[in-house]
């Protein structure tokens, strides 16, 4: 038999089950919002939702429960569903600990990437340098993430690769609004990252990675003193009518 109750037999892998339309729409909710499609503080319609994703408003309305649960989107009674609003801390914070796994991630990427590691680095690199200059934003930051994805897996650390993709999509997010800012600077910063694992060394690896870490957070704080956010409403408190008697 292929299952038993017996100690020391090994139960059989469990069958990866195919994604449900709430987690479907979970993911496309969360894409819009991380590209830009859908604003920090933006209200969102059920309804608007539903027909722009082809769905009914029930998987809507689940996806926006779980969203908010996640910290994607702020719900009021009364009022609605809206973009989650980012605070600079929150911001800050996260950004320091994405500051911290990759730092540890490129200077392990120094120590055990081999060569064809490091040639797809270059293509990486080299695609983000042609979006950046066809001035095709979306594709520099979805091209940004992959590279910092496969550096991260060059670490040979799993551990540490699933905690720096724990906080990549939100990561993406606050580097999107930046990313035309950042520019060409920060593919000459990738380029001179890859020529130190490349190199072997790791220390120059875990510092070029530190300072380029360093000048997203800045730019992106810089970013929202520059243009802040407008805070979804405050739910209202609705007043009692007293009626004639």
């Amino acid at each position: 038999m292929l299952l038993s109750d017996q100690a020391g037999q090994t139960a059989a892998p469990k069958i990866p089950r195919p994604a449900t339309l709430r987690e479907s729409v979970i993911e496309a909710i969360q894409e819009l919002i991380v590209s830009g499609q859908l604003k920090p503080g933006q209200h969102l319609v059920e309804s608007e939702l539903a027909e722009l994703l082809g769905v009914s408003r029930q998987p809507v309305r689940e996806a926006l429960q779980q969203l908010s649960g996640e910290g994607w989107v702020d719900l009021f009674p009364g009022q609605g569903a809206f973009v989650h609003v980012p605070t600079v801390e929150e911001a800050d914070q996260l950004l320091a600990v994405r500051a911290l796994l990759e730092t540890e991630s490129a200077r392990l990427a120094a120590k055990h990437a081999g060569e064809d590691g490091v040639k797809r680095l270059r293509e990486l690199c080299a695609r983000g340098i042609a979006a950046v200059q066809s001035d095709d934003v979306e594709a520099a930051v979805a091209t940004n993430s992959e590279l910092h994805a496969l550096v991260t897996d060059l670490s040979g650390n799993k551990v540490l690769a699933e905690l720096a993709a724990q906080v990549a999509r939100r990561v993406r997010w606050y580097h999107t609004p930046v990313a035309r800012q950042r520019g060409m600077a920060s593919w000459e910063e990738h380029s001179a990252l890859i020529d130190a694992i490349e190199a072997g060394d790791e220390r120059r690896a875990a510092k070029i990675m530190r300072e380029h870490t360093e000048h997203t957070r800045t730019s992106y704080m810089k970013q929202r003193e520059n243009e802040p956010v407008e805070p979804a409403p405050k739910p209202v408190r609705r007043r009692r009518t007293r009626q004639a008697g």
